[in-house]
């Protein structure tokens, strides 16, 4: 096998693979912005042998780094025993993973009725979400309230919910009865549920990350449960960015300045949950939510397969043992303190929390920043115009931020330039 490897990752130079890339793969993504062909911990190296400090981590994905050994333990382990059986039988990780979710999702006890559908990704379980919200509602519940600026998903259950119009609108008419309501505004929640028209489910990311990791104000959350509650609608939140330890606590609601306290409806986490590897799942917490699908009325042929589920089970092992939550925390405030604290014209500020953190910019340059720090050797995420996403591995060492934080000056001159 590994002669097999060795033989895929032949010694071609990025403009070679790059060519090749152009000829193989459909253009949605456009040309990439490296090739690269290894990774260990926190660095990744390309094609032409130069090394990169990765603090996007696959868009939040890569919790443990690249190459935790014991990650790809567990996943080899489990391939060499059972990797795939189908959804008409089960098999004791996924089971042992889905019993995990439910202890994890909840900031107090586990509710007796919680349950989990297991997915691939984010998108397959905010797609279940809107199928959740459908059941739930019916004809005469036809409403499902998001917000501006939400991101969660591109097929089309989920890309209704997602509001970006250049997301949207290639792909119009969408599934309808998904409206989206201004940010942070509660008295627009108010009228939302005030208004004729009964609400199945209302949508919400604690952080929106794709919007440029954008907080929810402080109480809405608990505003949006207590709304949710009087009027008789689901709860739903999107942690696939921010669940699984990215902020600091398993989920970013979890914060008491965030959540209060709240137990949502449901739940969907996905990517920080495998450590790189694909698998997601959406984890209801209320009986009204947890009974609502029946045999038959959904399913995935991949979701919850053995291999999925001991990479998950793995990297929260590894998170547990190795205290990471604290890491994600004293590394993220020292980050942000540290970025804050540039004397740079355009450092703006820093907003986020944990290891998902947005550098502000005085000017739109994101792009050029980020193309300037990639030649400086660092990878991150102009995720706005006027803003850089960082959401590195949960292993990254204060000293691996300071090289970074050392570096920033210079890659904000070259942006200007």
């Amino acid at each position: 096998m590994s002669e097999l490897i060795a033989g895929v990752t032949q010694s071609l130079d990025q403009g070679e693979w790059t060519r090749r890339y152009t000829g193989a793969l459909m253009n949605t993504f456009g040309p990439p912005q490296r090739v690269l062909v290894r990774g260990e911990g926190c660095y990744v190296w390309d094609a032409d042998g130069n090394r990169y400090l990765d603090l996007l981590a696959g868009i939040a994905v890569n919790s443990l780094g690249h190459a935790h050994p014991t990650l790809t333990g567990a996943i080899s382990a489990q391939l060499g025993t059972l990797g795939h059986v189908s959804n008409f039988f089960a098999s004791p990780v996924q089971i042992t993973l889905a019993e995990r979710l439910t202890e994890l999702t909840c900031a107090g006890p586990r509710p007796e009725a919680a349950r989990v559908f297991l997915t691939n990704s984010g998108t397959e379980a905010m797609e279940a979400a809107v199928k959740l919200a459908r059941r739930h509602g019916g004809a005469d519940r036809p409403r499902i309230l998001a917000l501006e600026g939400a991101f969660h998903g591109r097929s089309m259950g989920a890309l209704a919910l997602t509001h970006k119009p250049a997301y949207r609108e290639p792909f119009e008419p969408l599934p309808g009865g998904v409206e989206h309501l201004p940010f942070g505004d509660l008295r627009a929640l108010e009228e939302a549920f005030a208004a004729p028209g009964q609400v199945a489910a209302l949508v919400l990311e604690p952080i929106q990350g794709e919007a440029g990791v954008r907080p929810l104000p402080a109480g809405y959350l608990a505003a949006a449960r207590e709304l949710t509650t009087a009027h008789g609608a689901l709860l739903i939140l999107d942690e696939v960015q921010t669940g699984m330890g990215r902020t600091g606590t398993w989920m970013a609601h979890h914060h008491p300045q965030v959540g209060g306290g709240i137990v949502p409806d449901a739940v969907a986490v996905a990517k920080g949950l495998g450590g790189g590897f694909p698998v997601g799942a959406l984890i209801t917490l209320t009986e009204a939510a947890a009974t609502l699908f029946q045999p038959g009325q959904h399913g995935t042929t991949f979701g919850g397969n053995p291999v999925a589920a001991a990479a998950a089970l793995a990297t929260i092992h590894v998170i547990e043992r190795d205290d990471l939550l604290t890491q994600v925390t004293s590394t993220g405030e020292h980050l942000r303190t540290a970025v804050a604290g540039s004397d740079h014209p355009l450092v703006a500020g820093v907003r986020g929390a944990g290891l998902l953190i947005a550098v502000e910019l005085a000017e739109p340059v994101a792009a050029a920043a980020a193309q300037a720090a990639l030649r400086a050797g660092f990878i991150v995420n102009p995720v706005a115009p006027d803003a850089l996403r960082l959401a590195p591995p949960y292993v990254l060492t204060t000293e691996q931020a300071d090289s970074f934080v050392a570096a920033l000056p210079q890659i904000l001159n070259e942006a200007q330039q």
